[in-house]
């Protein structure tokens, strides 16, 4: 494939290594009922989860603010199943998702495994569209931080994936070229197409079960990877 121009391997966090919608969902089940929001918790995730999609789509677009995209996800997600709860509530809630989620370390399959085996091979870095208060802790509770060279978020570029600054700017950072260099993550337009448009080889890992499309090789498991690169 590309396996011998490449030098840096660069990837995405949030549903990619770390298993954004476990750790969410063991968040949410401890703080509704710490506040004793009676809701089952499934019916809310079900709700939730494509909301919070929606709404980090605008937030990368730059059609809502981090404070909107905190309260209007909630707020969305109560509406859509009929849950009254006042605005103190949701506050409350959204600090609350904040101060607790990070403080979960579960990963994909084969996280560490595919780490151990690219680390000596290659300089690993992370492009991030998360928040930097809680992706360090995020890495660092997972034991991931010291896997990576370079860690690039969204708050520190200016701009978030796909703008080609973001992707610059981790590039610069970690003193390589694009055409040296992989991008693996599970967004199609924000990593994948992202990066393609600078140059990047790409990996899409495929963790929302979408269909198959031509823009670049994609995979069911980081396992994959070893067979890759």
């Amino acid at each position: 494939m590309f396996k011998e121009s490449i030098t840096d391997i660069f990837f995405d966090l949030d549903h990619t290594l770390w298993d954004f919608e476990k750790n969410s969902a063991l968040t949410f089940e401890k703080i509704l009922l710490e506040n004793e929001v009676d809701v089952a918790l499934d019916e809310f995730l079900s709700v939730y989860v494509p909301i919070n999609l929606q709404y980090w789509k605008l937030y990368r677009d730059e059609k809502v603010t981090k404070s909107e995209l905190r309260y209007q996800r909630l707020k969305k997600t109560f509406d859509a199943i009929a849950f009254e709860v006042s605005d103190s509530l949701i506050h409350t809630l959204s600090e609350e998702y904040i101060k607790h989620l990070s403080s979960h370390n579960h990963v994909f399959p084969y996280t560490y495994e595919v780490l151990d085996y690219l680390k000596p091979k290659y300089k690993l870095h992370i492009i991030t569209n998360g928040f930097q208060e809680i992706q360090d802790k995020k890495l660092k509770k997972a034991s991931l931080y010291d896997y990576f060279d370079k860690i690039v978020n969204s708050e520190m570029a200016g701009v978030k994936k796909p703008n080609p600054q973001i992707f610059e700017l981790a590039l610069n950072l970690a003193k390589t070229h694009a055409k040296n260099s992989v991008m693996i993550g599970d967004n199609l337009e924000a990593d994948i197409l992202g990066a393609q448009d600078l140059g990047f080889n790409t990996l899409h890992f495929n963790a929302h079960k979408e269909p198959q499309h031509n823009h670049c090789k994609m995979i069911d498991s980081l396992y994959e990877i070893k067979q890759i690169l």
